[in-house]
């Protein structure tokens, strides 16, 4: 198996669709590969292995991927990434880790600062016991054009902080820092999404006019103990992203 795929982790839960988890696990690799990794996707028995799913689970995940534009399917010639495909740009969720993971993925993410601060005051039922956290912000430009599409802010618990590794963060999702290299249990996260307006700091990163339409994005992750170990507050372009939640009947 490639290491395109390394070091994703994908612990599969029995209550969501199988096929969405792999798809989306699938999608964060794919997005978030080196520039030399191989454009040619092992086989879906081979993926079906890796992923422990059944053949047509599989072919039910590449199916979303295709339908997508990242992967074309060629009877006898194998699975391949299409190399230019852009992605889309809603955000969507079903209340998977590994979702949140392959939505942030594919981004160039620079790291503009990292450090202690004061927890702010509106954080801090969150770290009742914390006067101060550690903060990482992050700006995210689209992986094709370069172009700024959303930055970021995490206030992280300084327990948790002190197991990242910075240079991650300019690779990866903080979701996938904490829970793959960090080696958090990662238990839950609760998002909250409303609209604003461009405010002079989200103007001057991501380019857009003062006062344009913002998602902004709340995400809180809770560990295995039910302690918050990020809160993180994402700017979107309204001009770029929609929010999606996909509710699965029983």
């Amino acid at each position: 198996m490639t290491g395109l795929f390394a070091p994703d982790s994908l612990q599969l839960n029995r209550k969501l669709p199988l096929w969405y988890q792999v798809s989306q696990s699938l999608r964060a690799s794919i997005l978030g590969r080196p520039p030399d990794a191989p454009l040619r996707l092992p086989t879906e028995e081979q993926l079906a292995e890796h992923y422990g799913v059944s053949v047509l689970t599989l072919r039910q995940a590449l199916k979303e991927l295709e339908e997508e534009g990242l992967i074309t399917r060629h009877r006898r010639h194998g699975t391949f990434i299409e190399e230019t495909a852009r992605r889309t740009t809603p955000v969507r969720l079903l209340g998977s880790v590994d979702a949140i993971v392959a939505q942030q993925s594919g981004d160039r993410t620079t790291l503009l600062g990292h450090g202690p601060a004061p927890v702010p005051a509106g954080l801090a039922a969150y770290f009742p016991d914390l006067g101060e956290a550690v903060t990482y912000r992050r700006l995210r430009r689209d992986g094709d054009t370069g172009e700024p599409v959303n930055w970021a802010v995490n206030t992280v618990h300084p327990e948790a902080a002190a197991r990242i590794d910075p240079a991650d963060l300019e690779r990866w999702p903080m979701t996938k820092v904490l829970r793959d290299r960090a080696g958090i249990r990662i238990a839950r996260i609760t998002d909250t999404v409303t609209a604003t307006l461009a405010d002079p700091e989200t103007v001057e990163l991501l380019g857009v006019p003062l006062l344009s339409p913002i998602l902004d994005y709340t995400g809180v992750s809770y560990d295995d103990g039910g302690r918050v170990v990020d809160v993180a507050r994402i700017r979107y372009r309204g001009d770029r992203f929609s929010f999606s939640v996909t509710l699965e009947a029983p």
